[in-house]
């Protein structure tokens, strides 16, 4: 997976990602800080996901849901 498409997936999860924070935490602010925290460490860690494994699970398990 290129950068790219790595950022473009990721982009594409926001509303997933928010509606999940919004749920565990019932607080907007700190459901969008959440999903601050989550994009910033998938960015940081990228190199480690493996290609063609599901980013979503990646993602959602890096960012702690």
């Amino acid at each position: 997976m290129t950068a790219n498409e790595f950022n473009r997936n990721l982009i594409e999860m926001k509303s997933n990602l928010q509606r999940f924070a919004m749920s565990l935490t019932s607080d907007r602010d700190t459901a969008l800080d959440l999903v601050q925290d989550t994009y910033l460490k998938a960015i940081t860690y990228k190199e480690k996901f493996v290609d063609y494994t599901n980013l979503k699970a990646w993602v959602f398990t890096i960012g702690g849901f």
